[in-house]
Parts: C-alpha cells; structure tokens; sequence
C-alpha cells in the first residue's frame, strides 16, 4: 500500500455522497456584504454556519484599532515571540484578558487550536493521565497525543462514568489534567461543571476548561461557563479562541497558577508558531472591550437562538438537548443529513454539515449557528425554509 491509497478511498467516499460539483466541505465565499450575508458559488445567502456569535466582525471599533495597527505596526512579527519578542500589544492583551477573569496571568496564542494543544502538552507527559470528554474538540485530542500523556475517555457530560474512571486510577490522579468544555461544538450543550469540579476536588486532580464556544455567550460579561455558574475558582486553567465572540483568529489560556508562565518554555507549540499579528492583536483588544459590555448583544443572541430553537422543536426535528447559538439538527444517516443541507443551500442558507465520525454516535448534524447580527425576519425565513423540508426529511 503506498502513501496515497488512504486518500483515494477519502475521494472515492466524497464522490459517492457528494452531489456532482458541489463540494460541501469547500465552497468559495466570494464576497462578504454583511455579519449575516455573503456571496457563494455566485449567489446570495444567509450566513447560519458561522460561529459569529456577537456580530463583532464588522464592528467599527475593531476594523479602526485594526487598520490603526497596520498603519503603524505592519502587516506581521514574522517570527515566534520566543525568537522576535513580544509586541507591546502582546503583553497588553495578555494583561487584559487576566483583568477580564480575574486571574493572576494570562498566555495569548496564535490560534485557539494551539492554546489547547499547547497547554495540554506542555501541563502533561509521559507518565501523567489525561481525563476527557468523548466529544471533546479535536483540538484537545490532539493535545493529548502530542502530550503522550495517557488518555482516557469518560462518556459526554456522564458524571458516573467521569468518576468511576478517576477512581480507578488511585494514586495517579493527582497527576491527572481533568479537559472539559463549557458549550459543546457538536450539539450545543453545557458542561455540568458543578459535578466535574466536586468530582475533580475529591481526587486532587487538575482541570482545564475550554470555553471556546461560551466566551461572550454566558455570564453577566461573557466570561463564558465559569461566570454563569459563579465556579471560576474551581477551574485551574480556562482556554479560548478568538475566533467565535471576538471575530479573529487567537487564542487564550488564563490562570491563577503560579507557574503558568513557565509553561510559553515547555510548550512547542507557543515556542515555534509565529505570533499573532498586529492586526489580529489590536481587533481583538477592542472586541474584548464590546464583549464585556455586550449585555444587549448577548441579550439579542439568546433571543434568536430560542427563537430558532424553538421553531425547529416545534416542527419536530430532533435536536441538541438545549438552546444556545449551536443548534444541531440531528440526522439518522449522512443522506438524511445532506438533502436537509442542500435544501438549504438551494434556498440561500448556509449551514454546517456534519458527518461520521466527526459527528457523535454515528449521527449525522446539519447545525445551525445563531448570531447577536440575526434579525427576526432572517430567522423566521429559515424556519420556514426547515418547514418546507421537513416534509422530505424522514
């Protein structure tokens, strides 16, 4: 068997599902009108894949602070901070995310990827245990492996099975890094953190929650999971992107532990990734700003997505087992799930395709991601648009 076998029953699989000259997984948006509208394949649709959850794309503040950076700072560091230093925005970013949760320090990265597969393996390596999620982003799995830490799955938000799975391993747990997330990008679910942190104390063992999906969708400032809950402090570490609430591309890790710092030395991925750019830098401080005052934009978002929600329940679609700004349509098999996506594509709407084995227990996902930017009438359109196909879809 050579290399590309394994990539020739990838295009064989693709060619059978897919419809002739229409790549799901690959389409080209040409223009970009609005937070909720853009141009693809040469025509106009509504944007329900993105995970734009505050609109902040567009923001005014941020496109000002971003083109202020390029003018001044160029369009790049052309090297990791380790190799070229920290820009100045660096720093005050990371200062600003620690004020934001009330922690001690803050670590900015690259890419909300890298935050997890950076903190996962530089917190653990041979000899130490990972605990995660079974739907855990793929992100976290690959910091796991990178770790080489000993990985052990517990089944999605199964408490019984989390605990009966630390307690088996006796003394090791408290060399054990606990990984959970505060919304789900699959179905759109919380965490029942509460339980994780009770469970986590008992053993003496570490947990990292990523709030990826929950930054500037939960809590009075949009601290995410940790600030609904009022549980912060029961969380070692918590990491995030910028690419969901804030509209850019980044990520973050912050923490009350002493040595979090220690960890931008022992992280490969912090060490030789090229940092973030001024541009993303300056967007980012200033969405950070709208994202803690955004109590109407938060306000608004839970708004559409009940109403979407609701609207799907209504019609008797089977969906994630809560509201929020993932709504997953869940499909008994990858057909069921492409006709209901191409529907509606063909009616101007984009939405997410999800298949095995991405997709949990061998389910297939059309998901629906709801913004602050919505309007009620751009909701409405789609659930009448989900109406029409529901009817097909069996």
């Amino acid at each position: 068997m050579s290399l590309f076998d394994k990539l020739d029953a990838v295009s064989l699989a693709r060619e059978t599902l897919l419809p002739e000259g229409l790549d799901i997984f690959g389409m080209s948006i040409e223009e970009v009108y609005s937070t909720t509208e853009a141009q693809v394949n040469g025509r106009r649709i509504l944007f329900f894949g993105t995970n734009n959850y505050l609109g902040l794309t567009f923001a005014p503040e941020c496109l000002e602070a971003a083109h202020k950076a390029i003018d001044t700072e160029g369009t790049g560091t052309t090297g990791s901070r380790m190799a070229n230093g920290s820009y100045k925005g660096h720093r005050a970013l990371e200062q600003e995310f620690a004020d934001f949760y009330q922690r001690q320090s803050a670590i900015v990265f690259t890419t909300g990827y890298q935050a997890n597969l950076a903190m996962i393996s530089g917190l653990t390596g041979a000899g130490d245990v990972i605990l995660i999620d079974g739907d855990s982003h793929a992100s976290i799995y690959d910091g796991c492996r990178l770790s080489g830490a000993e990985i052990i799955r517990f089944r999605h938000n199964d408490m019984v099975d989390m605990e009966k799975r630390l307690r088996r391993l006796g003394e090791k747990t408290k060399s054990t890094l606990i990984i959970a997330e505060g919304i789900y990008s699959m179905l759109g679910d919380k965490a029942p953190l509460n339980e994780i942190i009770s469970i986590k104390n008992a053993h003496n063992s570490t947990l990292l929650l990523d709030e990826a999906h929950s930054l500037g969708v939960l809590g009075k400032t949009g601290q995410g999971l940790v600030e609904e809950t009022g549980l912060i402090d029961g969380v070692d570490f918590i990491t995030g992107t910028f690419s969901k609430s804030l509209g850019n591309i980044g990520g973050y890790c912050v923490s009350n532990h002493p040595q979090l710092d220690q960890l931008r030395y022992v992280s490969r991925p912090y060490i030789f990734t090229a940092s973030p750019s001024p541009v993303t830098v300056a967007a980012t401080r200033a969405a950070l700003k709208l994202l803690c005052n955004g109590v109407e934009l938060r306000k608004q978002l839970w708004i559409n997505a009940r109403q979407l929600y609701s609207r799907l329940s209504e019609l008797g679609y089977q969906l994630g087992p809560e509201p929020g700004p993932i709504i997953a349509t869940i499909l008994d098999s990858p057909q069921q799930a492409l006709m209901l996506w191409k529907g509606l594509f063909d009616h101007g709407i984009y939405v997410n395709l999800i298949l095995p084995p991405a997709a949990p227990d061998g389910k297939s996902l059309v998901r629906c991601s709801v913004s602050a930017a919505h309007t009620s009438e751009q909701i409405d359109y789609v659930s009448s648009i989900f109406a029409q196909l529901r009817k097909i879809i069996v």
